[in-house]
C-alpha cells in the first residue's frame, strides 16, 4: 500500500489517539474511526485499526491487570460476544447510512439519559441484567461495525459507577478479549485483515506507545467526578461526528 505524506501523518495521529484512548481517555472512538475512515475507506479501516487496538489493548492490560472487576465483566461479555456475531452475520449486507444514523441516536439518547440521572436527587441507577444485556448487544455489534463499543460499553461502566481505575482495568480486559475474538471474522469473512495491513500497522506503532504514555499521564490530571463527566462529553461528542462522517 501506498500513501501520502498527509494520509501516513493522520494514520500516525489515529494510532496517537488509540494510545491515548487504551491508557484510559475513553469516549473517543468514533473521532479515531473517522479519521481512519478518511484515511482508508470505511470498512477497510476496520481491519486496520482493530489490530492497533489489540496492540494498545496489550498495554493496556499490562498496566491496569490489578484493577479488573471480573464479576462485572461476565455480566457484560457474554452479551457483547452475541453482538460480535450478529454484526458479523449483517455487516455485508447493512445500510451503512441507516445504521449510522440510528447508533447515533441511541448512543445520544444514552448520554442524555446518564445526564439525567447525574442530576436528579434519586442516584438510582439500571443495574439489573436487561440493562447489561442491552448495552453489552450494542456494543458487540457495534465493534463488529465499526469498532464503535465505546460508546455502549462506557455507558455501562459509567451506570455501575465504578472507580476511575476499575472501568479502565475491567474496560481494557473486556476489548482485548473481544477484540481478539473478532480476528477470524475480519481475516476469514471480510478480508480486511492482511499481511499488507499487518505491515502498515507496524509502521504505525511507534505512535500508538507515544499516545499511551501520553494518555497515562493525562488520566492522571482527572479526578473521579470530572472524569466521568468527560467521558460522557466524549461519547455525545463522537455520536454527532458519527453523524456527520
Amino acid at each position: 500500500m501506498e500513501f501520502t505524506i498527509t494520509t501516513l501523518l493522520l494514520a500516525s495521529l489515529g494510532a496517537f489517539l488509540i494510545g491515548m484512548a487504551k491508557a484510559g481517555l475513553k469516549g473517543i472512538g468514533a473521532i479515531i474511526m473517522t479519521i481512519m475512515a478518511l484515511v482508508f475507506g470505511a470498512k477497510a479501516s476496520t481491519g486496520i485499526v482493530l489490530l492497533l487496538l489489540i496492540a494498545g489493548d496489550i498495554l493496556a492490560v499490562m498496566y491496569y491487570k490489578r484493577s479488573v472487576d471480573w464479576k462485572l465483566l461476565m455480566k457484560f461479555m457474554p452479551y457483547m460476544a452475541i453482538g460480535v456475531i450478529l454484526g458479523a452475520w449483517v455487516g455485508k449486507d447493512l445500510d451503512e447510512e441507516t445504521f449510522k444514523f440510528g447508533m447515533a441516536i441511541i448512543i445520544l439518547l444514552g448520554v442524555a439519559m446518564m445526564f439525567w440521572n447525574d442530576m436528579k436527587k434519586d442516584q438510582t441507577v439500571p443495574t439489573n441484567w436487561l440493562f447489561g444485556a442491552t448495552m453489552g448487544l450494542g456494543a458487540g455489534f457495534t465493534t463488529m461495525i465499526g469498532n464503535l463499543a465505546g460508546a455502549f460499553s462506557n455507558l455501562f461502566f459509567l451506570a455501575m459507577r465504578v472507580s476511575k481505575t476499575t472501568f479502565i482495568g475491567t474496560a481494557a480486559m473486556l476489548y482485548f478479549i473481544m477484540n481478539l475474538f473478532k480476528v477470524p471474522f475480519h481475516y476469514f469473512s471480510w478480508g480486511t485483515i492482511d499481511y499488507q495491513v499487518f505491515l502498515l500497522d507496524l509502521k504505525l506503532l511507534p505512535a500508538l506507545f507515544l499516545g499511551f504514555y501520553v494518555g497515562l499521564k493525562t488520566v492522571d490530571l482527572f479526578k473521579e467526578d470530572q472524569y466521568r463527566k468527560f467521558i460522557l462529553v466524549m461519547t455525545a461528542v463522537g455520536a454527532i461526528l458519527i453523524l456527520l462522517k
